[in-house]
């Protein structure tokens, strides 16, 4: 072969080999970059700040920057929850300061049912304590959504009496229960010296959430019948009505946020109650269940984190 020709190749195969070292080079070299940013990102999504770097290098304006936006995303985070926390406070006080004077209302309403009036003076009786109950609705709603919408519900569970729960949350709806002469059967055999893991302020906010639908959606004189079922790992709150029922294509839906059936449009509601159930529970390591037959009642079905004593075994 001719010299010339032999220089040629010899010239092309080493430029080609020199090209393919240059490429794995800084192949190597974005890789290593890149794995240097995916190792800050992960530093910054974790809320952690760099070292900064005083150089020229990409790596070094790339640190500086992150550090300059975890600085501002904690600054912002910080003054949402000092926000949160004042909204909370501000909303709380407000509630307990209209929730007294109204109680009073209504009771003293009720009193002035009871004496000897005309019938004029009992119109306005009626239209007061219509008016009364209605503002009382309204300032529940008006609590739950902005606990909902402010996510503010701040869950401490701990070992908590199962019976205690179901207790105080038929009180909450006894009220409502009595004026459409509906009888709450409670069941606290199976309940009685259980302990389940929850945090009892929001636990009993959230069954008593479930009572107080039960209670609108069923019929006057009707039974609704509470009791606690044992399982390995969970303790079930279920609470039963001989109410409307929930059709099967929307029970999967109603414990969505501002969800509402077309079969209850006419009825007082937001749809805000079962979405905080479904809040309450998930938050403390449980869940929420429905069973329905449609036009014959419902059973509402509250899962929560069995406790046992020391010593005692599982069912």
């Amino acid at each position: 072969m001719h010299p010339y020709i032999l220089s040629i190749t010899a010239f092309t195969i080493i430029c080609a080999l020199f090209g393919i070292a240059v490429k794995r080079y800084y192949e190597a070299k974005a890789e290593k970059t890149y794995q240097n940013l995916l190792q800050i990102l992960d530093q910054a999504l974790q809320g952690g700040t760099f070292e900064n770097v005083y150089d020229e290098s990409m790596d070094a304006a790339v640190t500086a920057r992150l550090n300059r936006l975890v600085h501002i995303a904690r600054t912002h985070r910080q003054s949402a929850e000092k926000e949160r926390d004042t909204i909370k406070a501000l909303i709380s006080d407000i509630s307990h300061q209209v929730r007294t004077p109204l109680t009073n209302i209504m009771l003293y309403t009720g009193l002035l049912r009871e004496q000897p009036l005309c019938d004029s003076a009992l119109h306005l009786v009626n239209k007061l304590e219509k008016q009364s109950v209605k503002l009382d609705f309204f300032m529940k709603e008006l609590v739950k959504s902005s606990y909902a919408e402010q996510e503010m519900i701040a869950i401490r569970p701990q070992r908590t009496d199962t019976a205690e729960i179901i207790r105080t949350a038929c009180q909450a709806a006894e009220l409502a229960a009595m004026k459409k002469q509906i009888s709450i059967d409670t069941d606290l055999l199976a309940a009685e010296g259980v302990f389940c893991y929850a945090d009892q302020k929001w636990t009993v906010e959230a069954t008593a959430n479930v009572l107080e639908n039960a209670v609108k959606y069923s019929p006057k004189q009707s039974v609704i019948r509470v009791s606690a079922l044992l399982y390995e790992s969970f303790v079930c709150i279920q609470v039963k009505d001989e109410g409307i029922g929930i059709r099967e294509e929307e029970q999967g839906l109603v414990f969505g946020r501002f969800y509402r059936s077309e079969d209850v449009k006419e009825t007082e509601g937001y749809g805000i109650g079962l979405y905080l159930v479904r809040e309450v529970l998930r938050k403390q390591g449980g869940f929420a269940r429905i069973r329905s037959d449609y036009g014959k009642g419902t059973a509402v079905q509250l899962f929560l984190s069995r406790v046992y004593k020391p010593g005692e075994t599982g069912c």
